[in-house]
């Protein structure tokens, strides 16, 4: 499962340094006190049973159960070793003139809104803490931890015991985000406290754990037809969530960092009593809940994705796609859209966020022109933290031609830290299409990467300097319910173990909703095996779209168009012919073959100038990738005049 841990970060986490804590002697010396990062000292503090929980920024005491976040006045932070701590920003707009490369070059929001304006410059204005004595130190996240220690004081999430012999105790971490009003105003600052799930055991600390999460693809999907249809999109919140489960297992975990309790309390653990963030088992609790309330109100589950929840009714539809606990409603019956939000909040304390804006980190524009999806704010965090901020920028993710594979004599690099990178710009490629093949190619070598893998790495964020807020435009068009599929492949380009790339795109009313470049699981011994391969492949996907329009109520008549650009692959489609070249096919063979007899899907020709998958498969010149771009429906509206 795909787990928050707590609230979904939609900040880039920067890396991680150490903080070291100090404490003054008598004789003026400092002495060091504790080891690890964003721990305050816990002796020196009365813990009374009658006391009330701390408020900023006077009181400074406690309950049974809950911990004073209020900090030691004594405790002091040492300043920075010179090799340690935060990097100094690369990118600053103030600074930018003292710059090769300065990022006002490659984004602007002239074109925007002043609404809009506002809110993404509100996005970048609030640094978001990297430990607890950041935290600690600005009166607002202080204010923030206060309110989410009452929270789960007000929950009696836990209570202080001695650990039991044998019992390993999970640790915990505060998360740090934003909340941002329509307008782009801070609302708030939100810390949650969470458990760190992969220190639980199986069997002991937690069973059950699976809860679906919603697929991007289909809030692609749900987007494409609001563009489409003029549906209006709406964002809801759960305010702690996952704090309502009873726990059915014994689960113990450590303090919480950053608060202090008497030295004779210092040893003692929290026993969970209810779900906490960040519990592997806490999603399913949740999940579980929230379908029973949503059935009890007649709406029923897609087949397709069960976090999608449908009510259809007069002839009239309402849709709810739900990540963890952040919703999304749309659909074209107003008055089941208000009955829903007020059941919804008598159920569980909701928040109306208003119209959608910001979800799961992906920054959402709407206009007469359509609905634009970027991740502008993401890829200028990724680009400061790897401090590329100032770099030379280029036109291409990968050079054209370009060929990785493991030499005997590589160069080394840092494991963990390609595999950092990479993990983050996997995440920021649900928006853009164009890093699909790149991130296809790098990903492969995670396990035993070389200087020549970081290069690239490094050469694809290069490459996201040009364009940080380039994404992909949902447009307005009329048919909304045609399916399309572009499907290509190479034959036997990867140099390691001479396997194929698929890729295809898919469009819905044609708006891009899911891409994919893989290698293909088999060596495939003629181009046209391989094609047939990735036809079958973005077969695969568009069924799966067809049977989501179908419950959506918006299934066509028309067939599937799937466009493949290599006649040797159509032929053995369209005739069962048993030969050499596709035996090694035959279950595919037979399933494209069921299709086409069905009428569910047709092969026109294309020619393969016009194959757009062509950028899925292999490195291409920087002209036929600009002009593919183009056709798929990418645009920058951050783009500088």
């Amino acid at each position: 499962m795909k787990q928050r841990g707590g609230e979904y970060r939609k900040e880039i986490q920067t890396l991680d340094y150490d903080y070291h804590i100090s404490e003054e002697d008598e004789s003026g010396q400092s002495e060091l006190v504790n080891q690890e990062v964003g721990e305050l000292d816990m002796s020196g503090q009365q813990f009374g049973s009658e006391d009330v929980f701390t408020e900023i920024p006077n009181q400074s005491s406690s309950v049974e159960g809950v911990l004073n976040l209020e900090p030691d006045p004594f405790m002091k932070r040492l300043l920075h070793r010179h090799n340690r701590g935060i990097p100094k920003p690369t990118y600053e707009p103030e600074l930018s003139t003292n710059v090769k490369y300065p990022m006002n070059n490659y984004v602007s929001n002239h074109r925007l809104s002043e609404s809009n304006k506002s809110f993404v410059n509100q996005l970048s204005t609030v640094a978001i803490p990297n430990s607890v004595q950041q935290a600690l130190a600005d009166p607002r996240w202080k204010a923030a931890m206060n309110e989410e220690m009452k929270s789960l004081q007000k929950n009696e999430s836990w209570e202080l015991v001695e650990c039991p012999p044998g019992k390993k105790p999970v640790g915990c971490r505060w998360i740090y985000t934003v909340k941002y009003k329509v307008d782009g105003s801070i609302e708030r600052f939100k810390a949650r406290l969470v458990a760190k799930g992969n220190t639980q055991t199986y069997g002991i600390d937690y069973t059950e754990t699976f809860a679906p999460v919603a697929k991007i693809n289909t809030v692609r999907v749900l987007l494409s037809l609001a563009a489409n249809l003029d549906w209006p999109l709406q964002q809801f919140n759960v305010k702690n969530v996952f704090l309502h489960g009873e726990l059915s297992e014994e689960v113990y975990m450590d303090l919480p960092p950053g608060c202090m309790v008497p030295k004779k309390q210092c040893q003692k653990v929290c026993k969970l009593k209810k779900s906490l963030y960040g519990l592997k088992q806490s999603p399913r609790a949740w999940f579980g809940r929230f379908t029973k309330s949503m059935r009890a109100f007649g709406y029923r589950q897609s087949n397709s994705d069960h976090t999608l929840f449908l009510k259809k009714q007069h002839g009239k539809i309402t849709t709810l796609i739900v990540y963890v606990d952040d919703m999304v409603v749309t659909g074209n019956d107003p008055e089941e859209r208000k009955a829903l939000q007020n059941y919804l909040s008598r159920e569980f304390e909701m928040k109306d966020l208003g119209p959608l804006k910001y979800f799961l980190g992906i920054e959402v524009s709407r206009s007469s022109e359509g609905i634009f999806l970027s991740q502008r704010k993401y890829a200028l965090d990724l680009l400061q933290e790897t401090r590329m901020s100032g770099c030379q920028p280029v036109n291409t993710p990968i050079e054209k031609g370009l060929k990785l594979c493991v030499e005997p004599n590589q160069v080394s690099t840092d494991k963990g830290r390609y595999q950092r990178f990479v993990g983050i710009l996997m995440y920021l490629a649900h928006t853009r299409p164009n890093l699909a093949y790149a991130l296809s190619v790098v990903s492969q070598y995670m396990h035993n990467p070389g200087e020549q893998h970081m290069n690239v790495v490094m050469h694809i964020l290069r490459y996201l300097k040009n364009a940080p807020g380039k994404g992909i435009l949902f447009a307005k068009n009329v048919d909304h319910q045609s399916i399309e599929v572009y499907t290509n492949a190479d034959w036997a380009g990867a140099v390691d173990d001479r396997r194929s790339t698929s890729g295809y795109f898919t469009f819905v009313g044609g708006n891009l909703v899911t891409w994919k470049s893989k290698k293909q699981n088999v060596v495939t011994r003629s181009s046209a095996e391989a094609e047939f391969r990735g036809m079958a492949l973005g077969l695969c996907e568009a069924l799966w779209l067809r049977l989501l329009l179908q419950d959506l109520g918006y299934l066509s008549r028309q067939p599937i168009r799937l466009f493949c650009d290599n006649k040797a692959a159509c032929d053995i489609a369209h005739n069962p012919v048993q030969h050499d070249r596709t035996k090694h096919v035959e279950v595919d063979r037979f399933f494209i073959k069921e299709k086409l007899d069905d009428k569910i899907v047709e092969l026109p020709k294309i020619r393969s100038e016009d194959q757009l998958a062509d950028i899925l498969t292999k490195a291409v010149s920087s002209q036929v990738f600009s002009k593919f771009l183009d056709k798929l429906g990418m645009c920058d509206i951050y783009a500088p005049t």
